[in-house]
Parts: structure tokens; sequence; C-alpha cells
């Protein structure tokens, strides 16, 4: 009562009322904005890995893999480029179609997990940070043996290069599950293993054929928008 009361001979006779500091106080936001802005760095960082699906999550340059290598020195040239320029649109070209393989990897993968039940879990399931640690799993053998199986038995991987290291982790979470037999049985299934004694050749031209459209548009969607360079400056960050 007695606090009600000074807060209302504040406001009736004070000319700077200690209640307005109260109310300046209850209206100051409870997350500065260099809190802000580290966040939405680190949430950056979270997508840039995410998007470049970088295959060795513990390889901080990026480099051990030819493909990773070559995908982060398409990234870097095209950071060293003026924008719009046609360099930069054919080296965006060639980043998007790159990119445009892995994802169809993780599709894949996506469709199997949801198709097993995973509807809500799958993003989930498919996302490994640059904090995945090989010591952390707790079937690394079984996960590889896995892993080749998939490789060798199935075309889920659509090439014949290794498969890329950040699937263990994923099979890995799936024996935990107890549904990885499940999801190599499935990828038997939908993906048979593919003739490679084919002309390679005329697989990849008619591949380009009908991505390149999709590639076309998702460029311009990303010079027109304002894009972030996603993984130009990511070397050090997986």
């Amino acid at each position: 009562m007695m606090g009600a009361a000074f807060k209302r001979f504040c406001v009736r006779f004070c000319c700077c009322c200690c209640c307005e500091d109260d109310d300046v106080e209850e209206k100051r936001p409870l997350l500065s904005n260099e809190t802000l802005e580290y966040f939405d760095r680190e949430a950056k960082k979270r997508r840039d890995q995410e998007t470049n699906l970088w295959n060795e999550p513990g390889d901080p340059s990026h480099s051990e893999r030819d493909d990773d290598r070559t995908l982060y020195n398409l990234l870097q040239n095209r950071a060293k480029t003026r924008r719009g320029s046609l360099g930069y649109r054919r080296l965006s070209i060639d980043i998007e179609a790159m990119r445009e393989v892995r994802r169809e990897v993780r599709d894949n993968w996506k469709m199997i997990l949801e198709n097993l039940g995973f509807m809500a879990e799958a993003e989930s399931l498919l996302t490994v940070s640059a904090s995945a640690s090989y010591d952390r799993m707790r079937n690394a053998a079984t996960a590889r043996t896995l892993l080749q199986t998939l490789h060798t038995e199935t075309s889920i991987f659509n090439s014949k290069e290794p498969p890329p290291e950040r699937y263990l982790f994923i099979l890995d979470r799936l024996i935990y599950l107890d549904a990885a037999e499940d999801f190599v049985a499935k990828a038997r299934r939908f993906y048979p293993p593919r003739d490679y004694d084919d002309d390679e050749e005329e697989d990849i031209s008619a591949l380009s054929a009908v991505n390149l459209p999709l590639l076309l548009s998702r460029m311009n969607q990303n010079i027109s928008g304002g894009e972030d360079e996603e993984g130009e400056t990511t070397g050090p960050e997986e």
C-alpha cells in the first residue's frame, strides 16, 4: 500500500518522477545489440556449414578431399571477383552445381528417413556440425561398415567417389536408435546400384541439361537478393 501511494505521489507532484525511470528500465531490451549480432553470426556459420555440406566435419581447412578443396577454392575465387561480372556468374554456376549434387545426396537420405517415420526428426538427424567428433561416436566400426555397404550396394550417393565422412555420424545416430539396418534395407530398395559401365559423359551431359535452368535461377536469385557469400570465409570455422 505504501509503495503504491508513493508512486501516485511521484506521478502527481514530481517533475522528474522516479516512476519514469522504472518504465525506462522495463523497456530496456534483455539482450544487447552486440549479443544479438553474436547469435546472428553463429547462426550464419551453422547455415554456411550445412549449405556447403563439407565432407569432413573435422577438417578445419575444408581441403582434405578433392571435391571439398575444389568447392572451397571456387568460393575463395568468387570472393575476389567483382559481383555481377561474367566471371562471377560463371563461378556461381560452378558453385551451385557442386552444391546441387550434394543436396541431392542429402535429399536421398532425408526421403528414406521420412519413410522410416522420422518426419519431424529428419533435419536434426542429418545435421552434422563442426563440433562432431569421431571420439564421441558410439558405434564407429559398425557405422563405417554400413557406410561402405551403402556405397557399394546402393546408388544413394550416386558416385564412385568415397562416401562423405559426415554420413558416418548420421549412421551412428541411427544405430543408437536401432534404425540403421532398416535404413540400409530401404536404401537398397529405393536406390539400387547403378551400372557405372555406361557412358558416364552422357550421364553428366544429361544431368547438366536438366539442372542448368534451376542452377541459373538460384544463381540469379542469390545475386539479385544480395546474397551473403556463403562459405567464402568459412575456411577455419568448421
